[in-house]
């Protein structure tokens, strides 16, 4: 290995990287442009919700107003609970959406007419689906109110709700948005830059050059994914900063657990990139192959919609993108407050990925050296 050497290929690649108004554009301008578009105009559609029954009232009121959620398209009814201690593992394993939990005197109060509150417990780390979700709820309950109230030849509302959202208590959309937009605006502007690398140098003429220098493909290669790391390092940072200064979006859980995630996706993220611009012979084709990978993984990654909604097989697909673990990393940091413990079974799937596609990359780079 040759360290100085390498550290100068850095350096001529931050130099290159510098001088050209297109890769500066690249590195600045869009990923600014987006975290402010995303930030505050982006919203998400829900498809369905998972929901937990907790009944303690077994009287008939409480069993047709069950009846009502079950049968309602908007929901599916995954668990029926008998404990308090079951609430918890539920929402922080993500195995429902909602608990909704009906009191022991909810029949009788009916039945005297006073007002009959009911608990919801939503997972506010999703607050744009949270909020659907108690407004279908809402919807279900205000029916049952007029269906309740016809049979007793009454009117007036007695049934009431009473919300209670974890990890993000006032519900504010751009709370899941923003952090996924570290993910998101990380991968498009290091993999921009690794693709571009390569194919930069055999489109103005200085990649030749660089098979006569004391350098293995291999040195080359580190020397070129440098860059790539510490800019995305950068970019990252940034983002995390102005997440907090313009969205006041809170850093819950342990810095240095969201820095590891940070490390380990962007060497998925370099592989990747290295791997476009190894097979890439013009700058337009590696930033077409860039977008090629992007589109796919941005979908799969649950960014835009739930994993759970997608056709199996396309589930299987979301395990081979590193967006999607690193997704999980940053909420759950930011929202959670979620340390190293928590976060391993995100860890090592980009540690393998990153393995994998970094291996190819330099077994890509020196099949086309040569």
């Amino acid at each position: 290995m040759y360290p100085r050497q390498i550290f100068a290929l850095a350096i001529k690649e931050f130099l290159a990287l510098l001088r050209d108004k297109r890769s500066r554009f690249v590195i600045i301008g869009p990923p600014l442009a987006q975290l402010l578009v995303f930030g505050f105009a982006a919203t998400y559609d829900l498809n369905n919700v998972a929901v937990a029954i907790y009944n303690e009232d077994r009287g008939g009121a409480a069993r047709e107003l069950v009846s009502r959620i079950e049968g309602s398209p908007n929901f599916e009814v995954v668990a029926y609970i008998d404990h308090d201690s079951e609430v918890a593992p539920l929402i922080n394993n993500r195995d429902v959406l909602v608990v909704l939990h009906i009191g022991q005197n909810f029949s009788s109060d009916l039945v005297k007419g006073t007002t009959t509150p009911l608990q919801v417990i939503l997972d506010g780390r999703n607050s744009n689906t949270a909020m659907i979700a108690m407004n279908y709820l809402r919807n279900i309950v205000q029916d049952y109110n007029l269906g309740w109230l016809a049979s007793q030849g009454e009117s007036g509302l007695q049934v009431t709700l009473q919300t209670r959202s974890w990890y993000n208590e006032n519900l504010q959309s751009r709370w899941f948005i923003v952090p996924g937009i570290v993910g998101l605006l990380t991968l498009v502007v290091t993999l921009l830059v690794t693709a571009l690398s390569v194919a930069r140098e055999r489109e103005s003429g200085t990649f030749d050059q660089l098979l006569v220098t004391p350098l293995r493909p291999v040195e080359i290669l580190i020397g070129k994914a440098i860059p790539g790391i510490v800019i995305g390092l950068l970019e990252a940072t940034l983002i995390i900063v102005l997440m907090g200064i313009l969205f006041d979006i809170p850093l819950r859980g342990s810095l240095g657990a969201l820095y590891l995630g940070i490390v380990l996706f962007l060497l998925s993220a370099v592989g990747v990139g290295l791997m476009i611009s190894a097979i890439s012979v013009t700058q337009q084709q590696a930033v077409l192959g860039a977008f090629l990978f992007l589109v796919p993984a941005v979908i799969l990654s649950g960014f835009s919609t739930p994993i759970a909604n997608m056709p199996e097989v396309v589930q299987w697909l979301t395990y081979l993108d590193p967006l999607r673990y690193f997704l999980v990393i940053v909420r759950g940091v930011t929202l959670e407050g979620n340390g190293y413990a928590l976060l391993i079974n995100q860890y090592w799937p980009m540690a393998a990925i990153g393995a994998v596609t970094l291996t190819l990359a330099g077994w890509l780079f020196r099949h086309r050296m040569y």
